[in-house]
């Protein structure tokens, strides 16, 4: 009996996995996790997915020895080490759940037709999202661009119930071809690890993304439409991290809400849909962490500290209005010493732990596109690097939902006072006395930036950016 390779890429569990299920089904099944970091336009890991990656992949194996599966570790471009894998054991099936950005698809879409000129059995699933970016179509045959009419559409359907984990005993039991230790690939921090916060928050793995499900579902679902609003009580699922690297998959956090739907629940449910729709802007828009979806704002003079600028002021300097000192008011977002404190908690959250409230997440962001001035593709790369749970689809278009250059994106308009948010869903202060202990101190970093002076500034720039033509 040939083995069969299920290749894993954002899909690190063995429950509710069509594309393992398959190369079980043929009978001796090996599984393959390819780090590629050299194909054309794929995206290297920042810091803090890494980290991520490296206990998921741990926890991976531990779920696949439980079935008898080998799991193989290969670094590389993804094209020539699958096929070298495959011709090394002889294979006669490969199998993988299904990629949507552009440059995995053409990965994708170049080893399967190496595969069938090769005679191998080769199928793709869909897994990591409810429904196909190319199946959900507005009337007129385009692609959704604002939500609220995107999710009354795949809403109003119901989806397929999680896949059972495969019986064990049907995993390749012959000579395997050499392969990496984990250890080699050197994901982890060491000179400095920075990553205590992180382990002391986190538990990688699909076991803990079910217990984390369940707990929420139980304790958190009920008060979620309020919950969700504040950082100082425990009101999040914190689900994201675990969907970002597919130990969950949407089908079973959707089925987990249960049929009749709270309100709670259906705002939840919502959420699944904004990840879907982040998503399929993504599929469309493969350049969404590079380019404005809103091409009027190319126009827009954010400052670009210490790179090129992609807008510039009437002096062509690229500068925002008023602020010459860019790069230090962008260090200081990044360190969370901006002198206001709903800001500076957040990025201090995000840097012990990984992860950020998502009301701070758009707090912060607001913070740095209106008020600093700086450039939205600034912001996206650091939470691309110090987040646990970004992905390529949400974490670009929900920067540009917040900056307003993107797909159905809160009106430029719309900035968030920060010490508002504070009084408003913060108001006992435990969130910032937890992550700013030196709150009300005289060590407390002051406020870098006017506020009533730079919402000006960015709503005058934005005007002048609209009557350009």
């Amino acid at each position: 009996m040939k083995p069969s390779i299920v290749w894993f890429r954002d899909d690190l569990r063995v429950a509710d996995n069509p594309a393992l299920r398959a190369a079980v089904d043929d009978g001796a099944a090996v599984a393959l996790y390819v780090l590629d970091e050299e194909s054309p336009g794929i995206r290297p890991h920042g810091g803090a997915a890494r980290w991520w990656l490296h206990h998921s992949l741990t926890r991976l194996r531990e779920d696949l020895d439980k079935l008898g599966v080998p799991l193989l570790l290969r670094r590389g471009p993804a094209a020539d080490v699958v096929q070298k894998t495959t011709t090394a054991i002889g294979a006669g099936g490969l199998y993988w759940n299904r990629r949507y950005g552009s440059a995995e698809r053409t990965v994708d879409a170049g080893i399967k037709a190496w595969a069938g000129e090769a005679g191998l059995h080769v199928s793709s699933f869909q897994a990591s999202l409810l429904h196909e970016p190319w199946e959900v179509t507005t009337k007129t045959g385009g692609q959704y661009k604002v939500f609220t009419p995107f999710w009354r559409t795949i809403s109003a359907q119901d989806f397929r119930e999680p896949l059972a984990v495969p019986e064990a005993g049907h995993g390749f039991s012959g000579k395997l071809p050499a392969y990496d230790q984990l250890e080699s690939w050197h994901l982890l921090p060491t000179k400095p690890d920075w990553s205590g916060g992180l382990a002391e928050m986190w538990t990688p793995g699909a076991e803990a993304g079910h217990k984390r499900l369940a707990r929420f579902v139980a304790n958190g679902l009920s008060n979620y439409s309020e919950g969700r609003n504040r950082p100082d009580t425990d009101g999040s699922s914190c689900l994201s991290p675990y969907l970002r690297w597919g130990e969950l998959s949407p089908f079973e956090v959707w089925h987990a809400l249960g049929s009749k739907r709270s309100e709670s629940a259906s705002i939840y449910a919502s959420e699944l849909g904004w990840r879907e729709f982040c998503w399929h802007q993504y599929f469309h828009n493969p350049d969404l962490a590079t380019a404005n979806l809103r091409p009027e704002f190319d126009r827009f003079p954010w400052a670009w500290p210490g790179s090129r600028n992609t807008g510039s002021d009437s002096s062509g300097n690229g500068k925002h209005p008023g602020h010459e000192s860019a790069p230090e008011e962008f260090r200081a977002w990044q360190q969370g010493r901006t002198g206001f404190p709903m800001v500076d908690a957040g990025q201090r959250q995000l840097w012990h732990t990984g992860w950020m409230h998502n009301r701070v997440r758009m707090v912060a962001a607001s913070f740095l596109v209106k008020n600093l001035g700086i450039h939205w593709q600034l912001g996206e790369q650091w939470f691309w690097d110090t987040l646990v749970d970004a992905d390529p689809a949400s974490n670009p278009a929900n920067w540009q939902w917040v900056a307003g250059s993107g797909a159905d994106a809160s009106p430029f308009f719309r900035i968030f006072n920060p010490e508002a948010q504070r009084v408003k869903f913060d108001p006992q202060g435990k969130y910032i006395a937890h992550w700013i202990p030196e709150f009300g101190t005289p060590e407390y970093a002051e406020e870098i930036v006017d506020l009533k002076t730079t919402r000006a500034e960015a709503l005058e720039a934005y005007k002048e950016m609209r009557e350009v033509h």
